[in-house]
């Protein structure tokens, strides 16, 4: 057993999804969590700029004395997790394999859709480990680089005509390629499913990165005997790059539970 914290960031918001998921699959678990809010986008940056905020962001987490990362972003985790692998001895875990897997496997056409930032579509990450399990799947790739800002802003509703009129036109090609299952790039796009779910329609499934992120990581530390006891109560902290009081409310929204109290602001330009 191991009752280190699982230390869990993102550009923003976005991670909170991997955070709910792991707080389901392991409610007894210490989570640190940081939200780059203040840099928030990662998707239209350079390569050298998301290493570089990937980077700050480990160096800041493995203040916790961590078990394990999650790299709660589908860009950093299509962009540099070989580079925080090699560069960290304890275990960093991305999003975009587990995801892609269990793309490959639901199909049932092997016609896949993909949304995600532009720096993700751009990597072809996604299409080489969907190759490696189902090598005759087409995979239709959709930037869609509103929908972040939008989600950060908590334009994520149904009859939100603002956040309704962006995805269907993003979705417009998908729908038209005949896609049966949509990879939710991004761990931003699970707020967002409601909308998507309803743009695509019933027939299509819905994969989650940040979810799919979370039970390959559960899974993992189970196979390692690293779970904390079983009597632990579990946690989570916290820590933002931008202002607290705005992400306090919206994560509280998103989570379930009042966040208050647990965030703090850090300067992240220090690591």
């Amino acid at each position: 057993m191991d009752a280190r914290p699982i230390g869990i960031f993102d550009s923003g918001l976005g991670g909170l999804t991997t955070v709910r998921e792991v707080r389901r699959l392991l409610p007894g678990e210490e989570l640190v969590y940081f939200g780059d809010t203040g840099r928030v986008p990662y998707g239209s940056r350079s390569r050298d700029t998301i290493i570089k905020y990937a980077r700050q962001d480990v160096a800041f987490l493995r203040q916790f004395d961590l078990k394990a990362v999650i790299i709660a972003c589908g860009t950093v985790s299509t962009t540099a997790l070989d580079i925080l692998c090699q560069e960290n001895s304890l275990p960093v875990l991305g999003v975009v394999a587990p995801a892609a897997q269990t793309a490959a496997r639901r199909t049932r056409s092997g016609r896949i859709g993909l949304i995600g930032t532009q720096a993700t579509i751009r990597s072809g990450a996604y299409e080489r480990h969907i190759a490696q399990v189902r090598p005759d799947a087409q995979v239709f790739a959709q930037a869609c680089p509103l929908f972040v800002p939008l989600v950060e802003n908590g334009r994520t509703r149904p009859g939100d005509v603002v956040i309704e009129t962006v995805a269907a036109e993003y979705l417009a090609p998908l729908k038209q390629a005949q896609v049966d299952t949509l990879v939710l790039g991004c761990t931003h796009y699970p707020l967002l499913e409601a909308v998507i779910r309803s743009s695509m329609g019933p027939q299509v499934e819905l994969v989650s990165a940040g979810a799919e992120g979370a039970r390959a990581a559960a899974e993992l530390l189970r196979r390692s005997d690293a779970l904390a006891p079983q009597d632990a109560p579990g946690g989570l902290k916290c820590y933002v790059s931008d202002q607290v009081a705005d992400f306090s409310r919206l994560a509280s929204l998103f989570l379930g539970w009042d966040v208050a109290g647990q965030v703090e602001h850090v300067d992240i330009d220090r690591y």
